[in-house]
Parts: structure tokens; C-alpha cells; sequence
């Protein structure tokens, strides 16, 4: 019986693709339309069937196309279609469908339609249109509220059709049925903000009832409004970043200058240095030479005169001699006399050996000159290893910020205040330390460094390395600030530009503002606000000083020029600020 179906299932195979053409044909010859390519290709090679084969369950494939895949799964024993995925034990034997070759022979006379280039069939990663029948097209758009995704020719009446427009249409979707409700097969048009979670309108009178809901579009709207916030902060600090490569760019065009005109310059001392020693060498040499050859000329001289003195003796003795052999004692008499040649004898002193060590002082003083050389080259050299060992522009690892108020301490700042830089509204204590918001201006004379803004000052001392200090709060509103002390800082107001750092002080809380950016800090209200600044590493930090050190916002950046202290009195009048005596 089985086999009586797997024939009838060869002759639907066989048979069906030709009578649905024929039946196709006549309706196209009718009405002038071509027949489609698409309806005569293999599904395996996606080209017109070559040797055209029929399998059991009907599918027509290349005779090679299939073999090729089967002989795939002949390990695991079953074969299957690869369209339908029917499995056949065993392998079927392919005979060749002569009424479908000889069909597409025909055709391929009379021409097929290509199918259009612009139509994109979807694949395995792709997201498919949920409306086309047999192979499906790519999705062009899906629809939230249809929940489904289309291709251009069926994403068509989304467009034409009235209430069909209002639907809201996204780019394709694979994930459009986590949008239906599980337990209630619904639309998820609402968020839960007590779960956290999407829910559509059953679960919120039912699972979420009494809890904060709200529509998607109303929480959409808030998380874009946060989204909105965090690009601002994103794109601020990419900014920041930005100027921070630059800077390091800098700094590694500063180093590499610096560096090669340090190592042009040691390389013209120490061959200044060189030459001089070498001029003292060839001094010393000549000078050696010089009396080297007075010296020898000398003895030469001396050495001549006793050998001329040494022949005059021979002589003497050899007439002595002849004379002492003389037999007649009268001829003697007469012919003798008292020698007189050895009181005219060439005088010198006795020469010993250690007359031959003339030049050892001299080797003696050429060592101990190299000795103090060494000496002071290796001290030297000490120094300047120690300069170059000092030189870190900028990379080295920050120290660890101060955790208590007495570790705070350790790095006190005594501030004072610059009454070059008050505010014409501003009057300073006699110490400088305390500031007043005041009703009438204030008779400062005209200085560059004069704050602009109203109830602006800064401080005379300069901030460059570890720092901390303390602004004791008032009546009224303060800001505590760090800024650099320029003519576009004087001029604007604090927290306004990328020059200054204000913690914002008032009633209701803090805020910081930087760059004309306010962020809000949460945190108990103190009249205290500690500053702690490592201008190496970049770090600035505020904290509410009470019982207890608490961080209230901290900034990681590169300072590029000395920082000064400052306050802002943002009013009423009577408002004042006093940098602390740190004990």
C-alpha cells in the first residue's frame, strides 16, 4: 500500500507542475503574459532544472544537484527533500522526468521571464514578509501594530488604505511577538515603572493594578528625555576628551622639542668639553716636549764639556806617564809640575737615579686632575640623571585621594583674596579672608584682573600641585570655585566656560556647573564645603564637611595653567563667605 502512495505522490510530481502550466499557459496566452523563470528553477542551484528529476513527495531538482545532496546524508542512512524536508528510506533511485525536460527544451525556445532584479528573497538571517506565499521576499517594513512584516508590494496598502496609515511603521523586526502579552495574548502599549517591565492594558487592571503605569509612548518619552541628557554628557566629555588629545599632542610635540634640543645641547658641551681637554692634553704635551728638550740640551751641553775634560786628562796622564819612565832624576825635576787641570774641572752635582723622575710630579699632577675630574663629572652626572628622571609631563600614576578630614589637612591651603579681582560689589575683610555681598559699589581701582560678573573674587595664591581648603557659608546663596585667572575668566560668569569649576550652594541643595553644563548633586544641605585639588592628576574634588568627608562631585580632567581659588555671593546683600583658618 505504501508503495501504491509513492507512486501516485511520483505522478502529482510528474504531472502537476505540467498541467498547472498548461492551465497557466492558456490564461498568459490569453492574456499576454509571459511566463515567470521562478516556476522552472531548481531550489538547490536556483537555475533552470538541468536533467530534471522527480523525487517521491514531488519536487523536481537538477539530477546532479540532488545527488550531490544526498550523497551528504548517505552517513546518517535517510535522505530527504530539501524544500518540504520528507524523509525516504532508503535512497530513492532518480529517474530522469522526460515530460519536464522536454518541456523546458521548449521553453527555453519560446523564452522565460527573468525574475525581477529588484526582488531580494529573504535569507536565513534575514526577516522574511510575512504575506508572500511560497519562497518569501525580504521584509521592507514591519508594523507595531499589526504585529507583522512586509514586503514592498504587500507594505503597499499601508499606504493607500485610510486607517492602515496611522499604523506605525519600523525598520524589519525579528522580534515583533516579544510585543505580545503572554498572558493575555495581547498588545503591549503600557509600562509598569514599579516592575520595570512592558505590559499590556488587561495586565494593568489585573497583575499591575495600583502599581505606576503609564503608556509606552509617556515612558518612551521620559527615557528619551534621559537618553537626550546622557548624549549632552557624552558629547560634552567627548569634547573634553578631545581637548585633552590635543593637549597631549602638544605635550608630545613639547617633549620631543625639548628632548632633541637638550640632547643638541649636552651633545655641544660635552664636545666643548672634549676640545678643552684635548687642547689641555696638547698643551701639556707641549709643554712636556718643551722641557724635555731644554732639559736634554742641557746635559748634552754638560755632557760634551766633561767628555772634552775627560780627553785634556787622558793626555795629562799620558804625559805623566812618559815622564815617570824618565831615568835622569834632573830632567824630571825640571819637567815636572804641580797638575793644575782638576782645579778647572767642570762642576755639576753627582748624578743618582732619581734624577731620571723629573716628569713624575708632573704625571702625578695630570692624575690627580683626572681624579677631580671623575670627581665632579660623577657628582654632576648624579644631578643631571636626577633632572632627567624628574621630567614626567604628565602619565604618572595619580596618588590616591586623601579619606579623612586629618588626611585632608596634610595638604592645608591658606587662601587669602585678590582685591585686584573683587567685584565692585564685594568687600573684603582686613586678612582677605572673608567676603561681603554689599549694596553700594565698592572704590576699587581699575585693574585687568577685575571680576566682571557680580559677587565674583579669586585668590592671590596660585594652585599648582596638592591642595585643600575649606568655605564656610553664610547667609544666602555661594558658589565655591576653581578657575584659571585670564581675561576670558574675569569677564564671564563662573561655570560659564571651560575655565572655571563651581559647586553651586543654596538652600534647596548643590549643583555643579561647568562649561555652562548644570549637573544636580544629591546631598544634605552643609554650610562647610571642603576643596581638595591634585592640579598633577587632574583631579578636583567637593565635599560637604559636617561629621563627616563627603564627596559631593568630582572632576577627572588636565589642567593646563595655574588654578586660583574663588567664590561667587550670589545675594542678598549682607551674603558672606570666609575661606577657613585650617588648624
Amino acid at each position: 500500500m505504501e508503495s501504491f502512495w509513492i507512486k501516485i505522490e511520483t505522478l502529482k510530481g510528474i504531472f502537476g507542475p505540467i498541467l498547472a502550466f498548461l492551465r497557466v499557459r492558456g490564461e498568459m496566452a490569453q492574456k499576454g503574459v509571459q511566463l515567470n523563470r521562478e516556476s522552472f528553477s531548481c531550489s538547490i542551484c536556483l537555475d533552470l532544472l538541468k536533467d530534471p528529476v522527480t523525487i517521491p513527495c514531488g519536487h523536481s531538482y537538477c539530477r546532479n544537484c540532488i545527488k550531490g545532496f544526498w550523497d551528504g546524508e548517505d552517513q546518517k542512512g535517510i535522505h530527504s527533500c530539501p524544500q518540504c524536508r520528507k524523509t525516504f528510506t532508503p535512497r530513492p533511485v532518480l529517474e530522469k522526468n522526460t515530460m519536464l525536460a522536454d518541456l523546458l527544451e521548449e521553453l527555453k525556445k519560446t523564452g522565460l521571464q527573468a525574475a525581477p532584479a529588484d526582488l531580494c528573497y529573504a535569507g536565513a538571517e534575514d526577516v522574511a514578509c510575512d504575506f508572500c506565499s511560497g519562497r518569501k521576499l525580504k521584509a521592507f517594513k514591519s508594523c507595531l501594530v499589526c504585529l507583522a512584516s512586509y514586503c514592498e508590494k504587500h507594505l503597499q496598502p499601508h499606504y493607500d488604505v485610510a486607517p492602515l496609515k496611522k499604523h506605525k511603521l519600523v525598520e524589519p523586526s525579528k522580534n515583533l511577538q516579544e510585543n505580545i502579552c503572554s498572558l493575555h495574548d495581547e498588545v503591549m502599549k503600557m509600562f509598569c515603572r514599579s516592575d520595570q517591565k512592558s505590559i499590556c492594558y488587561l495586565c494593568s487592571v489585573d497583575e499591575h493594578k495600583g502599581h505606576d503605569t503609564v503608556s509606552a509612548a509617556a515612558e518612551r518619552t521620559e527615557r528619551q528625555r534621559e537618553l537626550e541628557g546622557s548624549r549632552q554628557q557624552i558629547q560634552q566629555r567627548v569634547q573634553d576628551r578631545e581637548k585633552d588629545v590635543k593637549l597631549l599632542q602638544q605635550q608630545v610635540e613639547a617633549i620631543n622639542q625639548s628632548a632633541d634640543k637638550t640632547v643638541e645641547h649636552s651633545e655641544k658641551i660635552f664636545t666643548e668639553l672634549i676640545r678643552l681637554l684635548q687642547k689641555r692634553s696638547s698643551e701639556v704635551k707641549q709643554q712636556i716636549r718643551s722641557q724635555q728638550e731644554t732639559e736634554v740640551s742641557r746635559v748634552k751641553e754638560l755632557q760634551e764639556k766633561l767628555e772634552q775634560e775627560i780627553t785634556e786628562l787622558q793626555r795629562k796622564d799620558a804625559e805623566l806617564q812618559q815622564l815617570s819612565h824618565t831615568e835622569d832624576h834632573i830632567e824630571f825635576i825640571r819637567n815636572y809640575s804641580a797638575p793644575t787641570c782638576f782645579s778647572k774641572s767642570v762642576y755639576f752635582l753627582a748624578v743618582h737615579s732619581f734624577y731620571l723622575q723629573h716628569f713624575d710630579g708632573v704625571q702625578k699632577a695630570v692624575s690627580n686632575m683626572r681624579d677631580k675630574v671623575q670627581e665632579i663629572s660623577s657628582e654632576e652626572w648624579r644631578k643631571i640623571s636626577v633632572k632627567v628622571s624628574e621630567v614626567d609631563v604628565l602619565l604618572s600614576e595619580p596618588e590616591p585621594d586623601p579619606k579623612t578630614r586629618a588626611e585632608f589637612f596634610e595638604y592645608s591651603q591658606q587662601i587669602t583674596l585678590d582685591p585686584n579681582t573683587a567685584h565692585t560689589s564685594l568687600s573684603l575683610s582686613e586678612e582677605n579672608r572673608e567676603v561681603t555681598f554689599m549694596k553700594a559699589g565698592q572704590s576699587y581701582s581699575d585693574h585687568a584682573d577685575r571680576c566682571a560678573a557680580t559677587g565674583q573674587v579669586l585668590s592671590r595664591e596660585s594652585l599648582t600641585g596638592r591642595g585643600y581648603w575649606e568655605v564656610e557659608k553664610g547667609l544666602g546663596g555661594l558658589s565655591v570655585v576653581v578657575a584659571y585667572k585670564d581675561s576670558q575668566t574675569v569677564k564671564a560668569r563662573f561655570g560659564e566656560n571651560d575655565k572655571s569649576w563651581a559647586l553651586c550652594v543654596f538652600k534647596r541643595g548643590f549643583e555643579f556647573k561647568h562649561n555652562n553644563i548644570t549637573t544636580p548633586v544629591s546631598s544634605c544641605v552643609s554650610s562647610r564645603v571642603g576643596v581638595y585639588l591634585d592640579h598633577r592628576a587632574g583631579i578636583l574634588s567637593f565635599y560637604s564637611v559636617s561629621g563627616t568627608m563627603t564627596l559631593l562631585h568630582r572632576v577627572q580632567t588636565t589642567f593646563t595653567q595655574p588654578l586660583y581659588a574663588g567664590v561667587q555671593l550670589h545675594g542678598p546683600i549682607g551674603t558672606t563667605a570666609e575661606f577657613c583658618q585650617l588648624q
